[in-house]
């Protein structure tokens, strides 16, 4: 093509040739560390070998828990509790750095968990010592993830995870003002709603928050939220949750109400017309009535609609088309 280099047969023979010795390179030095694991070689320098198999490999979870054992049962052995906090310190910053470029290997995440979960004692109690500096650390480095990629769902685990160990917990109303912040900048952001559902339970658990007032907050958001993006999966299963805490018929019909004047405005919303008819059908479901006819047709309507506007999933629409025609004639 114009403007195009085109290879020479030799460049494509050179590449094939390079890329052959790196996986033979590769398959050298992977079997070199597994028979140092097979001999359990507790040594400084097998742990250097796995450093260098999960610089090129990171999701070699075998590698990941064989360089735990050398840490566990060889390199922390004769250590002093600073040589330790220096190996943890050492990992941690390996794990980040492997981060950069893979944020979504389970396995980088678990190892790093694993390391503050090692942490050695510092001097004084907990809240003096190197695990507060840690723990402290280890949000900033997680906030740091979550600005690169908000949806990052490994990086939001990782953040319960440090929150829930935290020395110095913190304000759960704190978490609040975070995730909003990020369902702000991008509604599609399920992990940050999850999260906002988890700090509200703990809260209400915990008798901390007005579970009435709160909720009818929540309720607001999340309409302002359909009103914006009416087609975001993430804001309708936020909203189920909401409803679904306590769905009494009062409360059903006022946001199938709600809805059904969003879908006046945007009839061909695919979110509109199935939580209409999933709301509908927990009314019939749970509050049988003698309105139960016309519910019945509003789904029917509803699913046809749905089978022609999302066709790949028309055997789901058939399925809960029978499901509504069955309580109707099975009350």
């Amino acid at each position: 093509m114009h403007g195009v280099k085109r290879q020479t047969q030799q460049a494509i023979v050179d590449r094939k040739q390079r890329e052959k010795s790196k996986i033979e390179g590769l398959l050298k030095l992977t079997d070199a560390v597994l028979d140092r694991k097979k001999g359990k070689d507790w040594s400084a320098e097998a742990f250097d070998a796995t450093t260098q198999l999960l610089t090129v490999n990171p999701e070699f979870y075998t590698i990941w828990n064989y360089r735990r054992n050398i840490l566990l049962n060889g390199l922390f052995r004769e250590s002093t509790p600073e040589d330790i906090n220096e190996l943890l310190s050492g990992e941690l910053a390996l794990t980040m750095k492997f981060l950069q470029s893979h944020p979504k290997v389970y396995w980088i995440w678990n190892h790093r968990q694993w390391c503050l979960q090692n942490v050695p004692q510092g001097p004084g109690s907990d809240l003096d010592g190197w695990r507060k500096k840690y723990w402290a650390f280890e949000l900033q480095a997680v906030e740091k993830m979550l600005n690169a990629d908000a949806r990052n769902f490994h990086a939001w685990n990782y953040r319960r995870y440090v929150l829930a160990n935290m020395s110095v917990p913190r304000p759960e109303s704190s978490e609040l003002t975070y995730t909003m912040k990020k369902i702000e900048s991008n509604f599609s952001n399920f992990s940050a709603w999850h999260q906002r559902s988890k700090v509200y339970t703990s809260l209400w658990h915990q008798g901390k928050l007005d579970p009435i007032k709160s909720k009818e907050k929540e309720f607001e958001l999340v309409r302002n939220a359909m009103y914006t993006d009416p087609d975001d999966q993430s804001i309708w299963m936020y909203h189920r949750w909401l409803v679904g805490l306590g769905h009494d018929k009062e409360l059903l019909e006022r946001e199938i109400g709600v809805i059904q004047e969003l879908l006046e405005e945007q009839p061909d919303s695919k979110w509109c017309m199935e939580s209409l008819v999933h709301y509908k059908r927990l009314i019939l479901t749970n509050y049988p009535s003698d309105r139960d006819k016309d519910l019945v047709a509003d789904c029917v309507r509803l699913l046809d609609q749905l089978k022609d506007i999302d066709s790949a999933r028309r055997h789901r629409y058939e399925e809960i088309h029978r499901a509504v025609v069955n309580i109707s004639t099975h009350p």
